[in-house]
Order: C-alpha cells, then structure tokens, then sequence
C-alpha cells in the first residue's frame, strides 16, 4: 500500500516540478530593451499647507467645548504636487499630485519609469509643494547611462531636495 502511494506521489508531484522548473528560466524576461537605460522618479512628499495657521479670538475659543480649546486653527489640508521632469530638452512628465487621505493632508507619492537609449542626457527635475504658481524645487544633472543602467530621481526635502543616483 505504500509503494503504491509512493508512486502516485512521484506520477503527480514530477509534471509539476518540471513546470514550475521550466518557467523558473523560461521565457527569459527582459526589463529593458537592448540598448536601453531607465529612469525612475520615485517620491513620497508632504507640501505645505494649503491654509496659515490663524489665532481663534477669546470668543471662538470661549465658544469651544474645554477640552477642545487650542488658541491656533491650522487647517489640515496639503497643496497638491506639482512635478516636471525634463530629459534633453523635452518635456516628459508633467504630472500634479493630490495629496492622500479623506481631508488631503498625507504625502503626494508618484512612481513613474522612462525607459530611454542609453548615453549621456540632461536631466531637469522640477517640483511644487506650495501654493501658487513657479517650482519651489529644481535640480539638474547630466549622467552617462550604459546599457541597463537605472537610474532612481527621489525627492527628500530633508536632504536638500532631489537626488539622482545611478
């Protein structure tokens, strides 16, 4: 009975492993195209206020139950994120970002990837996380890309602003 189980096992079990062994290598799977590198813009930010902060008066707070009575109002909700992302010379990205949560006020986050030939390339970032018009953020760089290179555009407000790495 348990040679015969043991058989069973190995007539089920060895089509599988030979499936799961076969897409384990195959097909192969190409990320980039020969010849091409890749940018990727990845960033979690949290602009500013969209509102100042303003003093309630005696009367407001007054008006206020006891334990809710904070002498500044500072509304919650964030400025949206205003990103450009210039490759020589050409506008490739020009996205706006809403900032997350039910009253905006968490981070704007943007993942996007650009697959490009690979060489040498002026690269321009740009970013608002004010109100109003203009960037309050730009950095440029010019980087040598080889064949599968990737290089990662991330935005740390904390460590200046953009980085570029490779």
């Amino acid at each position: 009975m348990n040679l015969v189980k043991l058989i069973g096992q190995v007539v089920l079990y060895l089509p599988l492993m030979a499936v799961i062994g076969y897409f384990s290598t195959s097909p192969p799977y190409q990320v980039l195209a020969p010849g091409e590198a890749l940018i990727r813009v990845s960033f979690s930010h949290s602009a500013q206020r969209l509102q100042e902060c303003r003093q309630r008066s005696d009367e407001e707070l007054a008006k206020l139950p006891p334990n809710m009575r904070v002498r500044e109002d500072c509304p919650r909700e964030r400025s949206p994120t205003h990103f450009q992302l210039e490759v020589d010379g050409r506008l490739m990205i020009d996205r706006v970002v809403q900032p997350a949560g039910l009253t905006r006020d968490g981070a704007a986050t943007l993942y996007w990837r650009l697959p490009l030939p690979a060489g040498t390339h002026r690269i321009v970032a740009r970013l608002n996380d004010r109100p109003g018009p203009g960037f309050s953020h730009s950095a440029g760089t010019t980087a040598e890309l080889a064949p599968g290179d990737a290089m990662v555009i991330d935005f740390q407000a904390s460590r200046g602003g953009f980085l570029f790495r490779t």
